[in-house]
């Protein structure tokens, strides 16, 4: 299947600032890794993203929403007012120079990436995944929620229905939101449980949801995807796929408490990309640089075919030294970390409320009720 990269050098730096989680690195150095190991390079380049216009973003977002998040960046202030009522300007959402390109950028690449896959093959882009944005407010660091946008271009090119797929740690509530009531569009989502955004804890008919433990390790992530990831993916039938993979679900993430290699969240997103002949792979959250930029890298080396290698050339070890994080202690940054791509695989015994987990998703309580 054709694969295609769409980035932007808007990402070579973090834009976020001070102590925010997402003052780190991460698409900059996926780039810059795809690069020292020959995946990316003048003669196959990313492709450019563009910034989506005022006229795309309002197809979903409330005008008033992206006029106050204009008029928050031109002027550096957030009235307490328009705080409240758009989520803007908080420890959570702030606003800085360059938030407006760089969340319509990501938006322009989702729309583009959906535009490449309905061709048929793999659009990859990690800039994606803002996958908490609402229509009219900002939430869970995304001010716009790129994935509903690569979803409706997906629908506009014909593709009678789509599956959206989220394996990151946090439920992805606002594609979920913006989609409950077309069906369409079926949202299936694996997160924690008991963490924010606190939702995704039930399942219907086009919103299958799957909340699991603390420290789920890969075995019991491939009972779900074996017993009803996948199951109910087929039974959808989609002619369209959109995969928000996360990076936060893996061992050593400091926002979530999931445990699974980045060898086996990259197989179950190989595993959706054969669902149908379109697919957009996009990112999502991932607060650990090291784990996000080794996963991120390790998917383009499979979306596109590449070899892997065992261990990390010298100046990739080095730009991984290079990094820094506030929120992961140095005690617990680990050797494979900074000098290879792929984790070992971490399995352990299945609990058994994970067959209980998988049963209620593919028996959703309004079918149930219904019967």
């Amino acid at each position: 299947m054709t694969a295609s990269f769409v980035s932007s050098e808007i990402y070579r730096a973090t834009g976020y600032r001070g102590n925010h989680p997402l003052a780190i690195q991460r698409i900059g150095t996926v780039l810059s890794l795809c690069e020292q190991l020959g995946w990316l390079s003048d003669a196959e380049p990313y492709i450019d993203s563009p910034s989506a216009g005022l006229d795309e973003l309002l197809r979903f977002h409330d005008q008033g929403y992206v006029s106050a998040l204009l008029r928050a960046e031109a002027t550096g202030m957030v009235p307490q007012a328009v705080r409240e009522t758009y989520h803007i300007g908080t420890m959570e959402n702030p606003v800085f120079k360059g938030l407006f390109e760089r969340a319509s950028t990501s938006v322009g690449g989702s729309i583009l990436a959906a535009e490449l896959a309905a061709k048929g093959g793999i659009a990859y882009h990690p800039s994606g995944g803002t996958h908490h944005g609402m229509r009219d407010r900002a939430s869970g660091f995304c001010f716009f929620n790129d994935p509903v946008f690569a979803i409706l271009t997906l629908l506009d090119k014909g593709k009678a229905c789509v599956l959206y797929v989220d394996l990151d740690a946090h439920h992805g509530d606002g594609v979920e939101v913006a989609f409950a009531d077309d069906d369409r569009v079926m949202t299936l989502s694996v997160h924690e449980e008991n963490r924010w955004p606190y939702t995704g804890t039930h399942s219907c008919a086009t919103a299958r949801n799957l909340p699991v433990p603390r420290a789920m390790n890969d075995s019991e992530f491939d009972l779900l995807m074996r017993e009803a990831v996948l199951p109910i993916a087929k039974d959808f039938a989609p002619e369209a796929v959109v995969i928000t993979c996360g990076a936060d679900a893996l061992l050593g993430d400091p926002l979530s408490s999931l445990a699974l290699s980045n060898g086996c969240l990259a197989d179950a997103v190989m595993q959706l990309t054969e669902l149908a002949p379109a697919t957009v792979v996009l990112g999502g959250g991932g607060y650990n640089p090291w784990t996000v930029a080794r996963l991120w890298t390790l998917l383009w080396g499979r979306i596109s075919g590449r070899t892997l290698p065992q261990t990390l050339p010298e100046t990739s070890t080095a730009l991984l030294h290079s990094l820094d994080c506030d929120l992961v202690e140095e005690d617990d940054r680990t050797t494979a970390w900074f000098t290879t791509l792929i984790d070992p695989r971490n399995d352990g015994p299945v609990r058994d409320h994970f067959r209980a987990i998988a049963e209620a998703a593919r028996a959703p309580q309004d079918a149930v009720q219904a019967a």
